[in-house]
């Protein structure tokens, strides 16, 4: 949180608004970082231009403020995040009468320069799933993890929080606890469940060595497998089967969306599986689709 130097009406109301974000909303703590860090630039900017009173903005301090952003290097990602914290500290104060309108109004966001998401291919996944040492404990369990994370496009925050009781075995599914604790159900189909069911039987209570954990991955301490663990293993394993770009845990996740997408699944039902909320964020993915195909045509048509 930026160092708030005037006790003015803006950073009362600014206290006010994350204080009702973390207690109304429960957002996480890096998202309440993230609000508070770009009020407090805002806030900044406008008592440095002397104003103390929300009401005294107005649309131009607005756009000035993301002019502002861009000038001192931020990237229009960044900016449009913080536009969307202004937008909504805003309507916070609309909300509760404390202004009678919203001086964001039609303001755009900067345009963002969409990525596509680094997809592995099917070749590259098949040689990923083979890396670990399948003879020990260790291995036996990151195969597992691998080929979940693969089946089922789980985040890795998931993946590694997931809990014994989230596996139905019976089944054939997995019930990850996602963003603002919202659950779904995933199938996680049968080469995930036969190698899950192997790590259970014959990895699980080595690694564990008589301990108890509710967690379903655990480290040779007993204890649950972290983020960044999991980020480098992946690493490792990558270097290991010789895949010559930078991946991640959630390179296995965008593999997982673009390979049902390519082989013909419906957007509805893999923004389901991913958890999106708004099936915008998952339709990057037909774009990778359409990018691939467009590699395909070129490489192999004889006139491409």
């Amino acid at each position: 949180m930026l160092k708030k130097i005037r006790n003015s009406e803006f950073t009362i109301l600014a206290d006010q608004f994350l204080n009702h974000l973390t207690v109304e909303r429960g957002l996480s703590a890096n998202t309440l970082e993230g609000y508070s860090r770009d009020i407090y630039r805002f806030i900044s900017l406008m008592e440095s231009r002397g104003m103390k009173m929300s009401a005294q903005c107005d649309t131009e301090d607005i756009v000035d403020f993301i002019v502002k952003m861009r000038q001192e290097g931020l990237s229009p990602s960044s900016c449009a995040r913080a536009l969307s914290a202004v937008r909504t500290f805003f309507r916070f104060l609309v909300q509760e009468k404390i202004l009678e309108h919203t001086p964001v109004g039609l303001v755009e966001s900067p345009r963002k320069v969409q990525r596509l998401p680094n997809v592995l291919t099917l070749h590259e996944v098949e040689r990923l799933l083979e890396a670990p040492d399948g003879d020990t404990p260790e291995g036996v369990r990151d195969l597992a993890m691998l080929e979940l994370l693969y089946a089922t496009g789980l985040r890795v925050s998931e993946l590694v929080n997931l809990k014994v009781h989230q596996i139905n075995s019976e089944v054939g599914y997995v019930i990850p606890r996602g963003k603002r604790s919202k659950e779904r159900i995933v199938p996680m189909g049968t080469a995930a469940l036969r190698r899950l069911q192997h790590y259970m039987e014959a990895a699980r209570s080595a690694l564990l060595k008589g301990k108890d954990s509710p967690y379903l991955f655990v480290t040779r301490r007993g204890r649950p497998m972290t983020r960044q663990w999991f980020w480098k293993l992946i690493q490792q394993y990558a270097r290991t089967c010789h895949i010559p770009r930078k991946i991640s845990p959630h390179s296995l996740r965008h593999s997982f969306a673009t390979h049902l997408l390519a082989g013909g699944a419906d957007l509805r039902s893999v923004q389901a599986m991913l958890g999106h909320a708004d099936i915008s964020t998952t339709e990057i993915y037909t774009h990778v689709t359409r990018e691939r195909l467009k590699e395909i045509h070129k490489k192999f048509h004889p006139l491409g």
